[in-house]
This record gives structure tokens, C-alpha cells and sequence, in this order.
């Protein structure tokens, strides 16, 4: 398989699931696991420092490749991902010092806002291109109409009559 037969089955996967949002949880969770292996000086004993402050970002990380790999349940695990960011406010070094919750509360709320049978968005250069090729098949089509309208009052024929089918 070449790389750009990858790459495209990749864009193709990942259109298909929030991926965004679950990387985001994923790299938050893991921010805040590494915080809590910081070296004593940097670490702020804020909250209880035992097996809720490692459990609760494992369980974010895994709530993030849940989604990216379950995307029908992405609602469900983005609201337990979005209460156990929240949650390492308490037990991890306020939320891996900030960083990692903002990171899971942000990928949780994409994921829940994901919506999957979205039509993919256009480029607003794509955008204009439609509307001026619509506006000219609209332009030709009055002027043809009026040709014929003109036509017919000055009583000639029209272009289409006495043509066999």
C-alpha cells in the first residue's frame, strides 16, 4: 500500500468519527497523567493524591478512544469524559495545572457536537463558483424565454415546433 492510498483510507476513517474530540481527550488525559509523575517540587498537593488521581485520567484517555473508535456512543462517553475532566480539578494537580482539563472539557464538548450525517462543508471559493455557474443557467434561461416570448408576438414560430419526437 503506497502512502497516499493511506492516506486517503485515513481521511476517509476519520471523517467518519469525531476524531478531533477523541484526540483531544486522549492527549488530555495523558497531559494529566504525566503531571502526576512530575517531580515532587512542581507537583501542588491540591486534593486527594492516591488512586483517584491516576484513575481519573486513565479512564479519560479511554473514554477518548472509545469515541474515536466507537463513534455511535459518542454522546455517552462524552459526557462521562466531559464530568471526569471536571473531576481531576480535585484529584490530579488542578486538572494536569489546567492544561489537561481544558484539553478534555474542549474534546469532550466536540465530540458531543459532532454530528455524523453532516454534508462535508464547502469552501467558500467552491461556494461562489456554484452560486456564479447557477446565476449564468439562470441568466440563459431568461434570455432563451424571451426569445421565444419575443418571438411568438411577432408571430413566427416556435424554435421546437414541427420537429418530430
Amino acid at each position: 500500500m503506497t502512502f497516499t492510498q493511506w492516506r486517503d483510507r485515513f481521511h476517509g476513517w476519520r471523517g467518519h468519527r469525531p476524531f478531533a474530540g477523541g484526540v483531544l481527550l486522549v492527549l488530555g488525559g495523558a497531559e494529566i497523567l504525566v503531571t502526576m509523575k512530575a517531580p515532587l517540587p512542581v507537583i501542588l498537593h491540591v486534593g486527594m493524591q492516591g488512586l483517584a488521581g491516576y484513575l481519573l485520567p486513565t479512564l479519560m484517555v479511554l473514554c477518548g478512544l472509545l469515541i474515536l473508535f466507537n463513534p455511535t456512543q459518542r454522546l455517552f462517553y462524552s459526557i462521562i469524559a466531559i464530568m471526569l475532566s471536571l473531576g481531576t480539578w480535585l484529584t490530579s494537580n488542578i486538572g494536569g495545572f489546567v492544561i489537561g482539563l481544558l484539553m478534555g472539557a474542549v474534546g469532550s464538548c466536540l465530540a458531543f457536537g459532532w454530528v455524523p450525517d453532516q454534508e462535508p462543508r464547502q469552501s467558500r471559493r467552491r461556494q461562489r463558483e456554484q452560486k456564479q455557474t447557477e446565476r449564468t443557467e439562470r441568466t440563459e434561461r431568461t434570455e432563451r424565454t424571451e426569445r421565444t416570448v419575443q418571438t411568438v408576438h411577432k408571430g413566427g414560430h416556435l424554435p421546437e415546433t414541427g420537429r418530430p419526437a
